[in-house]
């Protein structure tokens, strides 16, 4: 039997996906996406419709050489989508932190948030503005949806950088690497080193079999370069808009297509005792949303720091709450 391809025609035919925010993050989500099959229609809503009339118009261009039609439109376009994906905020300026954003990207959400839920209240609701785990909580609290229907890119991105770091140190590709980052999309993020391997070995097993030293600042190094890839883009050029891009659409992917895959994404839930509060752990996708049917086995050191990445989450969504 010949392999089939995960992009079926057929979950595209009626599939609809609304992106809020025309900003880079989003314009570039909304041009992977018409690459991707996976949507038979794309809406760009933006306050500012005349760049959204103007990104749609280049984007129709390349939409020649893919099936989906892609338009601007208001919150009532929003019936019917299968997912909103919510881009609009305030980015991330040079020395800036990821919670810094939080009240004024909060009040945004308090603004967007019920008018997706008024002409849309069985979509499941995507969030990638920053800082992302704080916002989904607060888009969860809004939308008054399940928890399972509201999530937050959260370190899927940091997972792929982290990945990508340990590919590079060990000379193989990312793709054979099998390692997470969880908690916080942001500067308390974990890498979990009791789980990360390569060939099914653990990576200091997989060192002694290959013959080569495991050294533990070598992977230090490898989680502050992940740590720290965003700060360091933002330098650079000025924003990250790639990368999350592509992280966005592997998201939507399982949930069109009903795929049960297992991504790194945000959720509200309890995590090492913290209640309530939003952050990534590994999630199964399917059309009903994010689900997280098996706890990870961290060890003793890595619950621990989970906890502090959960209070320090906990404490930038009080202060939305106050």
């Amino acid at each position: 039997m010949n392999y089939q391809p995960p992009l079926v025609v057929g979950h595209a035919k009626s599939t609809k996906i609304v992106i809020v925010g025309a900003g880079s993050v989003g314009v570039t989500t909304a041009y992977a996406l018409l690459l991707s099959g996976l949507a038979a229609e794309i809406v760009l809503i933006d306050i500012d419709k005349n760049r959204a009339l103007g990104e749609v118009m280049d984007l129709s261009h390349a939409a020649h050489y893919a099936q989906a039609k892609i338009r601007v439109g208001e919150y009532v376009d929003c019936a019917g989508a299968a997912a909103v994906i919510i881009t609009a905020g305030v980015n991330q300026k040079p020395g800036q932190t990821r919670l810094d954003l939080v009240q004024t990207n909060h009040a945004l959400f308090e603004n967007i948030v019920p008018q997706i839920v008024q002409n849309a209240p069985d979509t499941i609701l995507i969030v990638a503005t920053n800082p992302v785990d704080v916002l989904t909580y607060s888009a969860w609290k809004i939308s008054g949806f399940p928890v399972q229907r509201v999530i937050g890119s959260g370190t899927s991105m940091d997972t792929t950088r982290f990945r990508h770091e340990l590919g590079r140190h060990f000379g193989v590709s990312p793709r054979s690497v099998h390692a997470v980052i969880v908690g916080e999309h942001g500067d308390s993020q974990l890498p979990v080193w009791s789980l990360a391997t390569i060939s099914g070995m653990r990576l200091q097993d997989y060192c002694g079999q290959a013959g080569i030293d495991y050294a533990h600042n070598d992977m230090e190094e490898c989680a502050r370069k992940t740590r720290e890839a965003a700060y360091e883009i933002i330098q650079r050029k000025g924003k990250t808009n790639y990368g999350v891009a592509s992280v966005l659409v592997s998201i939507i992917e399982p949930i069109i297509t009903n795929g049960d895959a297992i991504m790194t994404v945000s959720r509200v839930g309890t995590y090492a005792g913290v209640e309530n509060v939003s952050l990534s752990m590994p999630c199964k996708l399917n059309r009903d949303g994010a689900h997280q049917d098996v706890p990870l086995l961290l060890n003793a050191s890595e619950q621990e720091a989970l906890r502090k990445s959960a209070l320090s989450i906990k404490e930038a969504i009080m202060s939305v709450e106050k």
